[in-house]
């Protein structure tokens, strides 16, 4: 991969970290997570079990493991910003970018929508009571992925770990919701075609 393709890449991603997250409000972070939180769940809400399981194309998740992803990788997500706001490094790994259950489709999809939203409503609580004023040195591990072109011109995914604060660490939550969502519609939409 192109190494000025890289740097580029990472540094935007940094710059987003810091403005987006770092330097922004509590309550501006708390209002942009709840905001994609809210339009998955809306997203999400007509879509029937049978609908959720089934896939659009041969290789490609279906909703129901998307969720389960989402799930899988949110729940140990609220535990590392737990340890961030203790003013402690999470212990361990960055949480791995693929994260699924043993068997996701086995899952019942009424159980996996709760939990998702459990999980959600936890993490925007959190976020909203932390004191504008509060202020840690602590960092996280995150896995970011992103999709980059290859010197072919092919869109390939480039991953790093970057430690982050917690404001910066909390707004990836609002990127990877974005990120699932539109994937998602990819999957609903491939049933209309």
């Amino acid at each position: 991969m192109n190494p000025d393709v890289v740097a580029e890449t990472k540094a935007k991603a940094r710059e987003y970290f810091k403005t987006k997250g770092t330097l922004a409000a509590p309550t501006v972070i708390h209002e942009r997570i709840a905001d994609a939180f809210g339009a998955l769940d809306t997203f999400l809400a007509p879509i029937s079990a049978a609908t959720a399981a089934r896939a659009a194309a041969p290789g490609e998740w279906t909703i129901q493991e998307i969720v389960d992803h989402l799930v899988e990788t949110h729940r140990p997500g609220l535990d590392e910003l737990w340890c961030l706001l203790a003013g402690r490094r999470p212990p361990g790994e960055a949480i791995p970018a693929g994260l699924q259950s043993k068997s996701p489709l086995d899952r019942p999809w009424p159980w996996l929508r709760a939990e998702l939203d459990r999980i959600h409503a936890e993490i925007i609580r959190t976020i909203a009571a932390v004191p504008a004023s509060f202020a840690t040195e602590a960092r996280a591990p995150i896995v970011m992925v992103v999709n980059v072109p290859d010197e072919h011109g092919r869109v390939v995914p480039l991953h790093w770990v970057e430690d982050l604060d917690w404001k910066a660490y909390a707004i990836v939550w609002r990127l990877h919701v974005i990120d699932h969502l539109k994937q998602a519609r990819k999957v609903l939409a491939g049933f209309a075609g």
